[in-house]
C-alpha cells in the first residue's frame, strides 16, 4: 500500500535560530534513527502538544 501524504507542514526558522542548525541536526538524527525528518518533526510537535494541553488542564 503506497504512502498517502495527507497534510503537509512548511516551518521557517528564524535567523536567530539558523545558528543553531536545526535542519542540519534533524537530518543527521532520521539518518541515525532511520527515520526521516518529516516522521521526527511530527513526533516532536505531538509531544510538544501532549506536553502543553497537560499544562494547561
Amino acid at each position: 500500500m503506497p504512502k498517502q501524504l495527507l497534510d503537509k507542514i512548511s516551518i521557517y526558522v528564524p535567523k536567530n535560530k539558523m545558528e543553531q542548525r536545526p535542519v542540519e541536526r534533524l537530518m543527521k538524527l532520521a539518518e541515525m534513527k532511520d527515520r526521516s525528518v518529516n516522521y521526527l518533526v511530527v513526533e516532536a510537535i505531538i509531544e510538544y502538544l501532549e506536553r502543553e494541553e497537560k499544562r494547561k488542564s
